[in-house]
């Protein structure tokens, strides 16, 4: 899970550029009429009406119609509801890593694992094959990032004995979980956010996603394999002796669970019309089966499984607590109501009438480059979409570019470029780990990354072309 604190990173933590960037907009606000596109219309730039009075706003404020700065914390806490940011989008948040810290507590992801390495130790391009596959997967549904570190920990020994360099590690384990979070169809902490913050329907256009991940993936795992073979010497062994224990009934059990649930989100997305509460719910009973089946298995006690839960919601609370600033923050702009007076508006009616003629790739293309160096500042996935999304879907709408290429140029450009910045603690925590210097990581991956962009571009392109909304 992609979250905004993490140890390892030097960079100012994410909650000070929010706060830092909501005093400047406190600043700004007074000074800039706070327009609206007329109601009953879809924004347009033929339907904006300009603003003769700035968004009211104080330090402090007791009234609904004036916005306080120092309100905006807990305005944007309570912004929204249980179908949208911020109040559902948190509990959403909250409810998953709870239930992934179930999952994680049960033993089961870590024992299949174990035994993907043993059943592929004799055959060690199969090996790496199997795990970035795996971990491009569970970047795709489960918004893996930090967890990848401490599996990186555990296979750097065997990625030596086979004779591969330690970057392999990083690629197999680290990298590929950031394909499948850039490329995924239905990571809770990435798209479903962009997507909920955006008003496009959870987990659609998930065939043109799917897709997607699987090129990235091939692309991503032929470069793996051909740099490990190229930088690969005289292995110390010439097979893993890694020889886990079978899995029990227990590790069956929560694993064919996992794959139930992924079933049934999908189902009930596009055959039930299922929408943050209902997905957070069926994540949540997930977590409450794992739970249960490791307290019965002896894989630990009912107080365990509770503190498994309080564990996985607490590695949350830093995401919902940037969700809760930025929503804060976009209220002091006056919100993100097209139809009422605001900041934000007059800000989509500058940008796109400076942008007013340009063809519609161009400008996806515009927003894409926008994505990827933001993410520079705010490597937060759930982060960057709370903040970005409302400015870029309405934008998008104003240029032709439809909300859901827009959430597409957001998880393209968040996703690659967490290969890269020096601001991700987790992938600066990854390489550590393998003890690559950053900038030899740079050297290493840079033509991967720069391909991968070029094949950003293009899926982007073809969004654009085959009207992807």
């Amino acid at each position: 899970m992609n979250t905004p604190h993490t140890p390892a990173s030097r960079a100012p933590d994410t909650l000070l550029v929010l706060l830092g960037v909501a005093a400047l907009f406190a600043l700004l606000v007074p000074f800039v009429p706070a327009g609206s596109f007329a109601p009953g219309q879809p924004p347009s730039l033929a339907s904006y009406v300009p603003g003769d009075a700035p968004v009211a706003l104080a330090l402090f404020s007791s009234e609904d119609s004036v916005r306080g700065f120092l309100n905006l914390f807990f305005d944007g806490f309570t912004s929204g509801g249980r179908s949208a940011a911020a109040v559902g989008v948190i509990a959403f948040v909250l409810t998953v890593g709870g239930a992934f810290g179930l999952v994680q507590a049960s033993g089961a992801v870590d024992n299949g694992l174990k035994r993907l390495v043993a059943a592929t130790g004799g055959q060690p391009r199969l090996l790496l094959s199997a795990l970035f596959v795996a971990f491009s997967l569970g970047g795709a549904v489960f918004g893996m990032g930090e967890e990848t570190i401490a599996f990186l920990a555990l296979l750097l020994p065997l990625v030596r004995q086979l004779g591969y360099p330690p970057e392999t590690g990083v690629m197999v384990t680290y990298m590929a979980s950031q394909i499948g979070f850039g490329t995924s169809w239905m990571n809770p902490f990435s798209v479903a956010v962009a997507q909920g913050v955006a008003g496009v329907p959870l987990l659609s256009g998930a065939p043109f996603r799917i897709a997607m991940w699987v090129v990235f993936t091939a692309a991503a795992l032929a470069f793996t394999l051909h740099y490990a073979e190229r930088h690969r010497r005289t292995p110390e062994m010439a097979t893993a002796t890694v020889a886990p224990a079978p899995l029990g009934w227990v590790d069956h059990a929560v694993l064919l669970a996992v794959a139930a649930t992924v079933a049934w989100i999908v189902w009930g997305v596009v055959a039930g019309g299922y929408y943050i509460p209902e997905i957070a719910t069926q994540f949540f009973a997930l977590g409450l089966f794992a739970g249960t089946v490791a307290v019965i298995g002896g894989r630990t006690s009912a107080n365990g499984a509770a503190a498994a839960f309080t564990d996985g919601v607490r590695a949350l609370v830093p995401t919902a607590l940037v969700i809760a600033l930025a929503k804060g923050l976009l209220g002091l702009l006056g919100g993100s109501d097209p139809h009422a007076p605001s900041v934000l508006n007059t800000m989509l009616y500058g940008i796109g009438s400076a942008i007013e003629g340009t063809p519609e790739l161009v400008a996806a293309w515009g927003m894409l480059a926008a994505q990827a160096g933001f993410n520079f500042f705010v490597s937060s996935g759930s982060a960057q979409a709370t903040i970005t999304m409302p400015l870029m879907a309405g934008l998008g709408q104003l240029v032709g570019v439809s909300k859901q290429v827009s959430v597409l140029c957001f998880q393209l450009g968040d996703g690659l470029t967490n290969l890269l910045i020096p601001t991700s603690g987790a992938m600066m925590g990854a390489i550590g780990v393998a003890r690559i210097a950053w900038l030899d990581w740079i050297r290493i991956i840079g033509r991967l990354v720069a391909g991968l962009f070029l094949m950003a571009a293009l899926a982007v392109a073809i969004a654009v072309g085959i009207g992807y909304a």
